[in-house]
């Protein structure tokens, strides 16, 4: 059985005018994803600025949402790193925290071999003792998970799945062929792949988009999951201006924005991060209001 089948959403964190996080904003913002259809919470993933969170803010915070959400959804919690003894570290200490699973980023700036991928899953997946989904993003971590990889990935135990964000597509479709293969599980990482993803044989997404769009993004999921690609593809081809337009600049820094227009104030990006740029919050607005987020 899968960890999750539809939207999953690829959380930003919430931070306060003070810098710190703001937890009332933080519950709002839980109950706005899952009203509006998501079927996971991911938090602490790229989306969530992991590297500028500190141990207590991770625990805290890890905490109050699993508190919050209360099993309505499963909760997937980054647990990356390219230290794998602090992954190990990492996701143990999830699992303490009540995660239902871990999403673990392949070890970056190191550049390990496709061997030492598999070797750093294995030590993950031992100390985590909850699912592991390993995360593919070689734009921003310089190391690719090849679909020959992922078949080696699928004999460990604990390890179930995949969240693949290489936008290649050829090797989405390889990718796809070894997990239906496999039974491993694949999840889309990219939101404008979303219908090519499910239909190749994807779970769903884990999805940057859901954030401003959680009724959009899972009514796509929901139509694809039921074969009605007809009206998917509609969708998809309406929402693509808008999902652009949310990597307009380095993921989460317009999703932020687009919060922040919505009306759910998660504050600015820590440094190194900075705001949207004035004529990109421009183009944020114009294409959330043409699918009808904003007025």
């Amino acid at each position: 059985m899968a960890i999750f089948n539809g939207c999953g959403a690829a959380m930003v964190t919430p931070f306060g005018k003070d810098g710190n996080i703001d937890y009332s904003v933080l519950e709002r913002y839980i109950e706005h994803l899952i009203g509006g259809g998501v079927t996971a919470l991911v938090p602490f993933g790229t989306t969530g600025e992991p590297p500028t969170v500190s141990h207590d803010e991770y625990e805290k915070a890890t905490r109050f949402i699993i508190k919050r959400v209360a099993g309505r959804v499963p909760v997937i919690v980054g647990a990356g790193s390219n230290s794998t003894a602090a992954a190990c570290e990492k996701a143990d200490f999830a699992r303490e925290l009540g995660a239902d699973a871990v999403l673990v980023v392949t070890p970056y700036y190191n550049k390990c071999t496709q061997r030492g991928i598999v070797e750093h899953y294995k030590a993950v997946a031992a100390a985590a003792k909850i699912p592991v989904i390993a995360y593919n993003v070689p734009t921003r971590t310089c190391v690719n998970i090849l679909p020959k990889t992922i078949a080696e990935l699928a004999k460990i135990d604990g390890v179930v799945g995949i969240k693949e964000a290489s936008g290649d597509i050829d090797q989405f479709q390889d990718s796809a062929k070894v997990c239906a293969e496999t039974g491993f599980e694949l999840y889309c990482g990219d939101d404008s792949l979303t219908t090519i993803a499910i239909a190749l044989g994807a779970h769903g997404i884990i999805s940057v988009a859901a954030n401003p769009a959680p009724k959009q993004m899972s009514e796509l999921c929901k139509l694809c999951l039921d074969g009605n690609f007809a009206e998917a593809r509609a969708l998809q081809f309406k929402l693509n201006e808008f999902i652009h337009s949310l990597f307009c600049e380095v993921n989460p820094i317009p999703a932020k924005k687009a919060m922040q227009l919505l009306g759910i104030d998660v504050g600015a990006p820590r440094l190194p991060l900075t705001e949207l740029e004035p004529e990109h919050t421009k183009l944020l607005e114009s294409t959330m209001r043409g699918i009808g987020l904003i007025k």
